[in-house]
């Protein structure tokens, strides 16, 4: 007798992964201005502990948005350690990128109509993919195991197949970010680490 093992249909999977990213929304819009601030600094402060991070030069950030983990001030703290910041600009449907060298956040960010806050292609040196040591990749859902449900727009399901194998992937992330499991199925995309502001969590 031959014994099939039951899988949870897409849909439902689907379902189960949106009602999870709308309970990790609802609780990130609990927090306070103070407690946002606090906390990123926490982690901001493990970042720049973390031996991986200390070393690279060449580091790949995001614009970070209100409610997630502060990136502006770390860029900043980059910047004093004479790191290179690198920031991805995708196209409008995700699907193609590049990676821009970001020298100074008050000349080249722009705001833009349909993606907000980018870097200016205009002034912004392009940087090989190769070359990037450490990327810092968004996120909303997190597990233990490096498991990753993404904003939404897919954009990072294309540019972290493409990193080099030996790029570390990080997160970071507040601690109500992280799950005991995220649904198999659902994962867009694995991460090695997370840095929390209680801990940093490398993938099992």
């Amino acid at each position: 007798m031959v014994f099939k093992t039951e899988v949870a249909p897409m849909d439902e999977i689907k379902e189960e992964k949106q009602e999870i990213s709308k309970d990790i929304v609802k609780k990130l819009g609990a927090f306070s201005t103070d407690e946002v601030v606090q906390k990123s600094r926490q982690i901001e402060k493990r970042l720049f502990e973390f031996a991986n991070f200390v070393e690279a030069h060449v580091v790949l950030l995001y614009l970070s948005k209100a409610g997630e983990v502060d990136t502006w001030q770390i860029i900043s703290s980059c910047f004093a350690h004479g790191k290179v910041v690198v920031v991805p600009l995708f196209d409008g449907k995700g699907k193609n990128f590049k990676l821009l060298k970001v020298s100074d956040v008050n000349k080249d960010i722009i705001n833009t109509a349909g993606q907000g806050l980018v870097p200016d292609p205009s002034r912004c040196r392009v940087v090989p993919v190769n070359g990037i040591e450490i990327a810092l990749i968004p996120g909303l859902v997190f597990d233990e195991k490096g498991a990753r449900i993404g904003l939404g727009n897919g954009h990072y399901d294309k540019l972290l197949p493409r990193l080099p194998a030996t790029t570390r992937k990080v997160s970071l992330a507040f601690e109500d970010q992280i799950i005991q499991q995220i649904p198999k199925g659902s994962i867009d995309r694995y991460v090695d680490i997370i840095i929390t502001e209680e801990r940093i969590i490398y993938k099992i």
